[in-house]
């Protein structure tokens, strides 16, 4: 491990497992932050030593303050930082002096309040990094710790801390103390808590790789507001969620402005898509609900990672039997296949009334004995990687005993995930808090199964192979050549011609064709290629050829042809347009019925990212698409081919020519390529990408290019 990372680590060790605090702003005013966080650091039970800290000395809940930091006798690791912002730079100075290497800055009036409190903050973390100190917040709840040795509640959050294995971020304060109090009552613990607030130095980049290898940490929760460095999240995240599952509750919505983009592809990536695709490729499992993410958080920190995806389900009632099995189709499982063994062991015990088959009806009238018999027995099947058990109120069977049945049976077998759905009182889920949880409990069972498949995406994420990025032969020249002719023209878009040219040269497939300026140039090339052919404009002024008639297709012959040649320059006249007129360009006549589309957008935040989907004119209609942040790995490519609804189509329905999906995922790799060789190539489109009904081929047969002429002249030094 290198040297620098083991200090970093270090050095969040003086915050997360201090062995004295100093609270700067203690205060003897009740229900103030700086009287509440002493008094929660207190009443914790904090083993290390705690220095209140006030500029007028005497005593703070029985211990003795001190008028300023530096007077502190011994060292000290944290100082909890509670005083009026203009005050603040002050504060770490003199924290430095005594050699203080953590900061929590609770102190709000930072960036937050405008472009005065952005220079305070930006001098704040120029003192951090000059003082080679880390900081937590400023404008934050605090950070808790509930490892025995430590207890450390440094926040003032209104709940004592529960012990779990749960490590938190949290952006925003106010959620976060929210979100503590909820998981108590869910009976959901946590390790470690961090409010990162302005996030001015550690992040939840930061908080992850500092738990990558804790122990205590077993799975990671963030709730986050924005992502402050993209690249570096996708890298750490893709490597820690290998190790343990991170659950996001990513709020807000991406700044692409799609209403601003000229593309197909730019007008479809605005929105969420961007932070969506980013999560998905660093393996961190997105919910968009508060509800959603304690419910997965409840699974992960209950159950182990399942072998496969294989469901058993165990009832006592048939609807909601049947009604876990529609939830386990509809996710993607499968329901196992229990052995012969399995259904003679549960014929032995269980009425003949019940069913043995997989959802096992135990019937109405099933006593505890047989839920526990019934577990043990089918937890002891391996073709069965995963056990739902349904409850419902019969007989005067108490809920609260046959949880407690199924614990028991959970401890003694803790290879499989087993999860409770029991459909009874919400009281009973209240007497779960008086009791030590070791399984999760739902009153649905939609929700189960939701638990389920998260355990199950995270066992696919584990085994998912890393992906390579190939780096394919191009010819860079020809490609730079044409970017400098439409900058030194002073335009932004490429033609269609340049496009095309653009794309041949990076190796994607393109139509066979050949570019004209007159009429009988354009017999000449057509001739050349061979009827029926498409006749397309090219134009330095008009970016939608199909707007103004700009495309002609299964032109037959050369008389044909004179004829659109001439309506189309007719066309251009009458619409003003005829002096942007490049020429045209004669393609060969790509026979086929599928319509794909990809392409390039980029978002300000995120930076570029690849689309692939169902294309043609219904693009924006359907929106059967999705994206991926460049740049992509091979896998990434794959899934993207695998991840639309069109997928079918390109499998060979109906009779159809299976596309080439491996060349499919090459043409995407190819603009993933080009885009990371060209970052300044704002939007691109490739629509259709036609699948050939005679070879298979997927084949660009038009093109548009979008560049950001700033970046795009300085990059090529004009």
């Amino acid at each position: 491990m290198p040297i620098h990372f083991i200090c970093a680590m270090q050095q969040l060790d003086k915050i997360m497992k201090p062995a004295s605090i100093a609270v700067i702003g203690a205060s003897t005013r009740q229900h103030t932050i700086g009287s509440d966080i002493l008094k929660r650091l207190q009443e914790y039970g904090f083993t290390g030593s705690v220095y209140p800290v006030n500029p007028k000395g005497g005593v703070i809940e029985g211990l003795p303050a001190y008028q300023n930091v530096r007077d502190i006798p011994g060292d000290v690791d944290l100082a909890i930082v509670i005083v009026n912002a203009k005050y603040v730079l002050q504060t770490i100075d003199e924290c430095h002096e005594k050699g203080i290497g953590g900061l929590v800055v609770i102190s709000a009036g930072f960036k937050e309040t405008g472009a005065e409190g952005a220079e305070l903050e930006k001098a704040l973390l120029e003192r951090i990094r000059r003082y080679g100190m880390r900081c937590v917040g400023p404008n934050c709840l605090g950070v808790v710790n509930t490892h025995p040795t430590i207890r450390l509640d440094g926040c003032f959050a209104e709940s004592l801390p529960e012990r779990g294995s749960i490590g938190f971020v949290s952006q925003s304060g106010a959620l976060g103390g929210g979100i503590l109090n909820i998981l108590k009552d869910l009976n959901l613990g946590f390790s470690q808590f961090i409010s990162i607030g302005n996030q001015a130095d550690i992040n939840a980049e930061t908080a992850m790789e500092y738990w990558e290898n804790e122990e205590d940490v077993k799975e990671i929760l963030l709730y986050m507001e924005s992502i402050q460095d993209p690249q570096n999240f996708r890298r750490l995240a893709s490597r820690i969620s290998k190790k343990k599952p991170i659950l996001a509750l990513k709020a807000g919505r991406s700044a692409a402005g799609a209403s601003a983009a000229s593309s197909h592809t730019g007008s479809l990536a605005g929105a969420d898509l961007a932070a969506d695709a980013l999560l998905r490729q660093s393996g961190v499992i997105r919910e968009y609900s508060l509800e959603k993410l304690f419910a997965s958080a409840k699974v992960f920190s209950n159950c182990p990672i399942p072998k496969g995806d294989r469901i058993a389900i165990i009832t006592n009632s048939g609807g909601p039997g049947i009604m876990a099995t529609d939830a386990v189709c509809e996710f993607g499982m499968k329901m196992a296949e229990l052995s012969d063994n399995t259904k003679a062991e549960l014929k032995s015990f269980l009425p003949a009334a019940a069913s043995v088959k997989n959802p096992v009806d135990m019937i109405a009238s099933a006593p505890i004995e047989h839920y526990k018999k019934t577990l043990e027995t089918v937890l002891a099947d391996p073709g069965v990687d995963m056990v739902v058990t349904i409850y419902l109120p019969f007989l005067g069977l108490k809920d609260i005993d046959v949880a407690k049945a199924l614990m028991e049976i959970k401890a003694k077998h803790p290879e499989k995930p087993i999860v409770g759905v029991f459909m009874t009182k919400n009281d009973f889920f209240t007497k779960l808090g008086d009791l030590d949880v070791t399984m999760p409990f739902f009153m649905y069972a939609e929700e189960a199964i939701d638990g389920l498949y998260r355990l199950n995406q995270q066992r696919l994420w584990i085994e998912r192979p890393e992906g390579k990025l190939p780096a394919f032969t191009v010819n860079r020249e020809a490609a730079e050549t044409l970017f400098r002719t439409a900058l030194e023209d002073g335009r932004d878009q490429l033609t269609t011609r340049e496009s095309i040219d653009l794309l041949a040269a990076y190796g994607v497939r393109v139509c066979g064709a050949g570019f004209a300026t007159t009429e009988d140039e354009a017999v000449e090339q057509a001739n050349r290629i061979g009827y029926p052919v498409v006749m397309k404009m090219t134009s330095k002024t008009t970016s939608h050829k199909t707007d103004v008639g700009g495309v002609r297709i299964n032109i037959g012959s050369a008389d044909e042809l004179r004829a659109q040649y001439r309506d189309l320059v007719a066309k251009l006249n009458e619409c003003g347009l005829l002096d942007g007129l490049e020429g045209v360009i004669i393609q060969e006549m790509v026979k086929g019925t599928r319509e794909m589309v990809c392409g390039i957008a980029t978002d300000p935040q995120y930076g570029p990212m690849v689309m692939f989907g169902l294309g043609g004119v219904f693009i924006e209609v359907m929106k059967d698409v999705n994206f991926r942040i460049a740049p992509l790995t091979d896998i990434d490519a794959h899934d993207m081919v695998r991840g639309v609804k069109a997928y079918k189509l390109l499998e060979g329905a109906r009779g159809t020519t299976p596309a080439d999906i491996t060349q499919v995922e090459e043409t995407l790799l190819r603009l993933s390529q080009l885009v990371t060789d060209y970052p300044f190539v704002d939007e691109l489109d490739i629509n259709p990408l036609m699948i050939s009904e005679k070879t298979g081929e997927a084949i660009a047969v038009d093109g548009r290019i979008k560049v950001r002429t700033v970046e795009a002249r300085t990059a090529l030094g004009l």
